[in-house]
């Protein structure tokens, strides 16, 4: 527990959170994890979408068992191996990737999203059902917004994705900045809560681990 929170210590200050110039994203990835309860089994998945159709063009999917416990805070260190396996499995390299889980939006500035995209290089977003730290609820329409604030700075935006559902929260990752990564975010959601990514890398991770 102390070495992984050393780590995001020393990882943080390298999170880019500028966009490239010329992004003009073709591919999205969407990367979850399926658990199967109590056995500790889990499937990773990367599911690479065309990001106009929003049709898949690659899965990746790898089972694995998990190694570090579940402890709020360096929750990324349970999921990271085996997402990892999953993105090298993959035949095509995604523009731009979503992850199920915090960016900056962190207690220290540090979640899966950053860590994933520091190791890849690829610009990543955080996507969380939840949110680690304060907010006030966005309107009630599609689009609306409202930031995330922690210790009088700004670390992510709790989105509205369709009306009168409950806002994402959404955080840069590395290599992308606040509002592309909402315009983005908002871009996978044309019917439901949640970014198409995530809930078709979710349907594969979880038909993976009903399957065994």
């Amino acid at each position: 527990m102390d070495e992984a929170v050393r780590m995001q210590d020393l990882l943080r200050p390298l999170v880019d959170a500028r966009t490239p110039a010329g992004f003009a994203p073709r591919t999205v990835a969407g990367l979850d994890v399926a658990y199967a309860v109590p056995s500790g089994r889990l499937a990773a998945a990367a599911v690479v979408l065309d990001i106009d159709t929003l049709r898949p063009v690659d899965t990746a999917v790898v089972l694995g068992e998990a190694r570090f416990p579940y402890v709020s805070g360096v929750f990324a260190f349970r999921e990271l191996p085996a997402l990892l396996d999953a993105l090298e499995r993959l035949a095509t390299t995604p523009d731009v990737m979503i992850c199920d889980g915090q960016g900056v939006a962190h207690p220290r500035r540090f979640g899966l999203a950053c860590h994933i995209g520091l190791l890849t290089g690829i610009p990543t977003v955080g996507v969380a059902k939840q949110a680690m730290v304060g907010y006030r609820p966005p309107g009630p329409r599609r689009g609306d917004w409202s930031p995330l604030v922690d210790d009088g700075e700004v670390v992510g935006r709790a989105l509205r994705t369709q009306d009168g559902v409950k806002p994402v929260f959404v955080s840069v990752g590395h290599r992308i900045d606040l509002g592309a990564a909402s315009d983005l975010v908002l871009r996978l959601c044309p019917r439901f809560r949640l970014p198409e990514t995530t809930r078709q890398a979710d349907y594969v991770a979880r038909r993976l681990l009903g399957a065994e």
